[in-house]
Protein backbone atom coordinates (compact mmCIF):
# COMPACT_ATOMS: atom_id res chain seq x y z
CA UNK A 1 0.00 0.00 0.00
CA UNK A 2 1.73 2.79 -0.71
CA UNK A 3 1.57 6.36 1.18
CA UNK A 4 0.04 9.47 -0.74
CA UNK A 5 0.21 12.74 0.38
CA UNK A 6 -0.25 16.64 -1.02
CA UNK A 7 0.93 16.72 -4.44
CA UNK A 8 0.52 13.40 -5.59
CA UNK A 9 -1.95 12.64 -8.70
CA UNK A 10 -2.50 9.27 -9.24
CA UNK A 11 -5.44 6.17 -9.77
CA UNK A 12 -4.62 5.78 -6.07
CA UNK A 13 -5.52 9.35 -4.71
CA UNK A 14 -8.86 8.92 -7.01
CA UNK A 15 -10.29 5.95 -4.85
CA UNK A 16 -8.82 7.41 -1.98
CA UNK A 17 -11.20 10.37 -2.03
CA UNK A 18 -14.21 8.14 -3.03
CA UNK A 19 -13.47 6.32 0.28
CA UNK A 20 -13.27 9.41 1.94
CA UNK A 21 -16.99 10.58 0.13
CA UNK A 22 -18.02 7.51 1.93
CA UNK A 23 -17.19 8.69 5.40
CA UNK A 24 -19.28 12.11 4.21
CA UNK A 25 -15.99 14.25 2.52
CA UNK A 26 -17.50 16.23 -0.26
CA UNK A 27 -14.20 15.72 -2.87
CA UNK A 28 -14.31 16.12 -6.51
CA UNK A 29 -12.68 13.07 -8.06
CA UNK A 30 -10.22 14.50 -9.77
CA UNK A 31 -7.22 12.00 -8.30
CA UNK A 32 -5.20 15.29 -7.08
CA UNK A 33 -3.88 14.91 -3.77
CA UNK A 34 -4.74 19.21 -3.41
CA UNK A 35 -5.20 20.93 -0.35
CA UNK A 36 -9.30 19.68 -0.12
CA UNK A 37 -8.14 16.12 -0.24
CA UNK A 38 -5.24 16.84 2.58
CA UNK A 39 -7.97 18.71 5.04
CA UNK A 40 -10.39 16.11 4.21
CA UNK A 41 -8.11 13.13 5.31
CA UNK A 42 -7.12 15.13 8.22
CA UNK A 43 -10.57 15.56 9.02
CA UNK A 44 -11.41 12.05 8.87
CA UNK A 45 -7.98 11.15 10.95
CA UNK A 46 -9.49 13.47 14.09
CA UNK A 47 -12.81 11.94 14.19
CA UNK A 48 -11.48 8.22 14.35
CA UNK A 49 -8.45 9.60 16.63
CA UNK A 50 -5.51 8.86 14.02
CA UNK A 51 -2.52 11.08 13.96
CA UNK A 52 -4.22 14.17 12.48
CA UNK A 53 -1.19 14.32 9.95
CA UNK A 54 -2.77 14.47 6.43
CA UNK A 55 -0.90 12.16 5.20
CA UNK A 56 -2.46 9.15 4.20
CA UNK A 57 -0.23 5.96 5.23
CA UNK A 58 -1.13 2.21 5.42
CA UNK A 59 -3.05 3.46 8.45
CA UNK A 60 -5.23 5.63 7.45
CA UNK A 61 -6.14 3.98 4.17
CA UNK A 62 -6.82 0.53 6.21
CA UNK A 63 -9.07 2.37 8.31
CA UNK A 64 -10.91 3.54 5.50
CA UNK A 65 -11.22 0.18 4.44
CA UNK A 66 -12.54 -1.16 7.74
CA UNK A 67 -9.20 -2.21 9.43
CA UNK A 68 -9.04 -2.31 12.95
CA UNK A 69 -7.20 0.23 15.29
CA UNK A 70 -7.22 -0.30 18.56
CA UNK A 71 -2.99 -1.02 18.38
CA UNK A 72 -2.49 2.39 16.31
CA UNK A 73 -1.18 5.70 17.84
CA UNK A 74 -3.28 8.18 18.46
CA UNK A 75 -3.56 12.07 17.99
CA UNK A 76 -4.34 12.56 21.86
CA UNK A 77 -0.65 10.75 22.01
CA UNK A 78 0.70 13.26 20.05
CA UNK A 79 -1.15 16.11 21.81
CA UNK A 80 -0.02 14.82 25.39
CA UNK A 81 3.79 14.71 24.27
CA UNK A 82 3.21 18.28 22.84
CA UNK A 83 2.57 19.33 26.36
CA UNK A 84 4.89 17.02 28.07
CA UNK A 85 7.76 18.23 26.37
CA UNK A 86 6.63 22.14 25.80
CA UNK A 87 7.13 22.05 21.97
CA UNK A 88 4.38 23.24 19.37
CA UNK A 89 2.27 20.54 18.44
CA UNK A 90 3.60 20.95 15.14
CA UNK A 91 7.49 19.71 15.85
CA UNK A 92 5.51 16.20 17.15
CA UNK A 93 4.08 15.49 13.76
CA UNK A 94 7.13 16.38 12.14
CA UNK A 95 9.12 14.07 14.48
CA UNK A 96 6.43 11.49 13.97
CA UNK A 97 6.54 11.97 10.52
CA UNK A 98 10.32 11.49 9.78
CA UNK A 99 11.54 9.41 12.74
CA UNK A 100 8.85 7.03 12.98
CA UNK A 101 9.19 3.38 10.94
CA UNK A 102 5.79 4.20 9.78
CA UNK A 103 3.66 1.38 12.29
CA UNK A 104 5.13 -0.60 14.94
CA UNK A 105 3.43 -3.58 14.47
CA UNK A 106 4.09 -6.33 11.75
CA UNK A 107 1.14 -8.02 10.15
CA UNK A 108 1.37 -11.13 12.38
CA UNK A 109 0.69 -8.53 15.80
CA UNK A 110 4.28 -8.93 17.21
CA UNK A 111 6.32 -5.49 17.39
CA UNK A 112 8.88 -4.37 14.50
CA UNK A 113 12.05 -5.11 16.17
CA UNK A 114 15.63 -5.55 14.70
CA UNK A 115 18.42 -7.66 16.91
CA UNK A 116 21.58 -6.40 17.47
CA UNK A 117 24.03 -9.21 17.80
CA UNK A 118 27.16 -6.48 18.46
CA UNK A 119 25.13 -5.42 21.71
CA UNK A 120 24.28 -8.88 22.46
CA UNK A 121 28.16 -9.05 22.61
CA UNK A 122 28.36 -6.29 24.44
CA UNK A 123 25.95 -6.60 27.37
CA UNK A 124 26.90 -10.10 27.88
CA UNK A 125 30.41 -8.84 28.22
CA UNK A 126 29.44 -6.27 30.89
CA UNK A 127 29.35 -6.73 34.83
CA UNK A 128 25.97 -6.50 36.33
CA UNK A 129 25.91 -7.37 39.67
CA UNK A 130 28.72 -6.83 43.05
CA UNK A 131 31.29 -9.69 42.64
CA UNK A 132 30.89 -10.57 38.61
CA UNK A 133 34.18 -11.66 37.08
CA UNK A 134 34.29 -9.23 34.17
CA UNK A 135 37.29 -11.24 32.61
CA UNK A 136 35.43 -14.34 32.83
CA UNK A 137 32.26 -12.29 31.34
CA UNK A 138 34.12 -11.06 28.58
CA UNK A 139 35.54 -14.70 28.00
CA UNK A 140 32.12 -16.26 27.24
CA UNK A 141 31.04 -13.58 25.42
CA UNK A 142 34.32 -13.96 23.13
CA UNK A 143 33.65 -17.93 23.41
CA UNK A 144 29.67 -17.00 22.33
CA UNK A 145 30.73 -15.06 19.07
CA UNK A 146 32.89 -18.16 17.80
CA UNK A 147 30.36 -20.82 18.43
CA UNK A 148 27.34 -18.06 17.58
CA UNK A 149 28.53 -15.65 15.44
CA UNK A 150 25.06 -14.74 14.01
CA UNK A 151 24.02 -14.18 17.68
CA UNK A 152 26.75 -12.77 19.36
CA UNK A 153 29.19 -11.01 17.59
CA UNK A 154 31.63 -7.71 18.03
CA UNK A 155 30.46 -6.62 14.84
CA UNK A 156 26.91 -5.58 13.54
CA UNK A 157 25.27 -7.66 10.92
CA UNK A 158 23.55 -10.69 10.76
CA UNK A 159 20.10 -8.62 9.78
CA UNK A 160 17.30 -10.99 8.39
CA UNK A 161 13.83 -8.38 8.68
CA UNK A 162 10.83 -8.84 9.53
CA UNK A 163 9.48 -11.51 11.53
CA UNK A 164 12.55 -13.39 11.12
CA UNK A 165 14.37 -10.74 14.24
CA UNK A 166 11.82 -12.20 16.24
CA UNK A 167 13.46 -15.77 15.40
CA UNK A 168 17.09 -14.51 15.73
CA UNK A 169 16.13 -12.89 19.36
CA UNK A 170 14.17 -16.07 20.25
CA UNK A 171 17.64 -17.93 19.98
CA UNK A 172 19.52 -15.42 21.26
CA UNK A 173 16.96 -15.31 24.91
CA UNK A 174 17.56 -19.04 25.20
CA UNK A 175 21.71 -17.61 25.95
CA UNK A 176 20.57 -15.23 28.32
CA UNK A 177 16.91 -13.47 28.44
CA UNK A 178 17.86 -9.67 29.65
CA UNK A 179 20.62 -8.94 27.33
CA UNK A 180 18.90 -10.37 24.27
CA UNK A 181 15.64 -8.12 25.05
CA UNK A 182 18.62 -5.35 25.84
CA UNK A 183 20.46 -6.18 22.75
CA UNK A 184 16.82 -5.36 20.76
CA UNK A 185 15.72 -2.19 19.31
CA UNK A 186 11.78 -1.57 19.82
CA UNK A 187 8.64 -0.26 18.03
CA UNK A 188 7.96 2.10 15.54
CA UNK A 189 11.07 4.37 16.60
CA UNK A 190 13.24 1.55 17.58
CA UNK A 191 13.88 2.47 21.08
CA UNK A 192 17.00 0.06 22.35
CA UNK A 193 16.03 -1.92 24.77
CA UNK A 194 19.10 -1.41 27.69
CA UNK A 195 17.85 2.05 27.52
CA UNK A 196 14.70 0.43 29.61
CA UNK A 197 16.23 2.06 33.29
CA UNK A 198 16.78 5.59 31.65
CA UNK A 199 13.26 5.55 30.42
CA UNK A 200 12.04 4.49 33.68
CA UNK A 201 10.78 1.41 33.70
CA UNK A 202 11.08 -1.59 36.12
CA UNK A 203 12.47 -4.11 34.00
CA UNK A 204 13.61 -4.42 30.30
CA UNK A 205 10.48 -7.05 30.38
CA UNK A 206 8.72 -4.37 31.62
CA UNK A 207 9.51 -2.46 28.67
CA UNK A 208 9.26 -5.22 26.32
CA UNK A 209 5.38 -5.50 27.74
CA UNK A 210 4.72 -2.20 26.62
CA UNK A 211 6.40 -2.10 23.48
CA UNK A 212 4.21 -4.91 22.48
CA UNK A 213 1.17 -3.47 23.92
CA UNK A 214 0.22 -0.58 21.15
CA UNK A 215 1.88 2.12 19.17
CA UNK A 216 0.45 4.49 21.91
CA UNK A 217 2.77 2.99 24.72
CA UNK A 218 5.49 2.74 21.83
CA UNK A 219 5.62 6.70 21.30
CA UNK A 220 5.10 7.25 25.16
CA UNK A 221 9.09 5.33 24.73
CA UNK A 222 9.83 7.94 22.22
CA UNK A 223 9.37 11.09 24.36
CA UNK A 224 10.23 9.40 27.37
CA UNK A 225 13.79 9.12 25.24
CA UNK A 226 13.86 12.74 24.63
CA UNK A 227 12.45 13.82 27.88
CA UNK A 228 15.77 12.16 29.59
CA UNK A 229 17.99 13.69 27.09
CA UNK A 230 19.10 17.19 27.99
CA UNK A 231 20.49 18.16 24.52
CA UNK A 232 18.23 16.44 22.60
CA UNK A 233 15.55 17.70 24.70
CA UNK A 234 16.83 21.66 24.71
CA UNK A 235 17.86 21.05 20.31
CA UNK A 236 14.02 19.89 19.93
CA UNK A 237 12.35 22.65 22.03
CA UNK A 238 14.79 25.30 19.90
CA UNK A 239 14.18 23.68 16.60
CA UNK A 240 17.58 23.54 15.71
CA UNK A 241 16.70 20.25 13.04
CA UNK A 242 20.16 19.31 12.18
CA UNK A 243 21.59 19.12 15.67
CA UNK A 244 18.23 16.99 16.50
CA UNK A 245 18.90 14.71 13.76
CA UNK A 246 22.57 14.22 14.57
CA UNK A 247 21.83 13.49 18.33
CA UNK A 248 19.03 10.85 17.29
CA UNK A 249 20.24 9.40 13.90
CA UNK A 250 23.46 9.55 14.22
CA UNK A 251 26.45 11.34 12.37
CA UNK A 252 25.13 9.91 8.63
CA UNK A 253 22.08 11.85 9.37
CA UNK A 254 22.77 14.53 6.15
CA UNK A 255 22.76 11.30 4.07
CA UNK A 256 19.54 11.10 4.22
CA UNK A 257 18.44 14.76 4.77
CA UNK A 258 16.92 13.89 8.25
CA UNK A 259 17.55 18.16 9.25
CA UNK A 260 15.62 18.41 6.04
CA UNK A 261 13.04 16.47 6.05
CA UNK A 262 12.12 17.75 9.95
CA UNK A 263 12.30 21.76 8.51
CA UNK A 264 10.08 20.90 5.91
CA UNK A 265 7.70 18.51 8.07
CA UNK A 266 7.75 21.32 10.70
CA UNK A 267 6.83 24.03 8.33
CA UNK A 268 3.47 22.23 6.57
CA UNK A 269 2.07 21.51 9.93
CA UNK A 270 2.73 24.29 11.26
CA UNK A 271 1.05 26.35 8.25
CA UNK A 272 -2.31 24.57 9.77
CA UNK A 273 -4.53 24.81 12.31
CA UNK A 274 -4.04 21.28 13.77
CA UNK A 275 0.06 22.17 14.44
CA UNK A 276 -0.43 25.84 15.40
CA UNK A 277 1.26 26.27 18.63
CA UNK A 278 1.80 24.56 22.07
CA UNK A 279 -1.02 21.56 22.28
CA UNK A 280 -3.72 23.18 24.59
Amino acid sequence: MTTLRHGDRSQAVLILQKNLNRQGARLVLDGDYGDTTEAAVRAYQAKIGLVADGIAGIKTQSSLAGGDCVQLLRNSDLVAAAERLDVPLASIYAINEVESKGKGFLDNGKPVILFERHIMYRQLATARHPGDDLAELKRHAGQLATTTPALVNPKPGGYIGGTAEHQRLAMARLIDDTAALESASWGAFQIMGFHWQRLGYTSVQDFVAAMSAGESQQFDAFTRFIETDPVLHKALKARKWAEFAKLYNGPDYQRNLYDVKLQRAYERHAGCDCGQGVAA
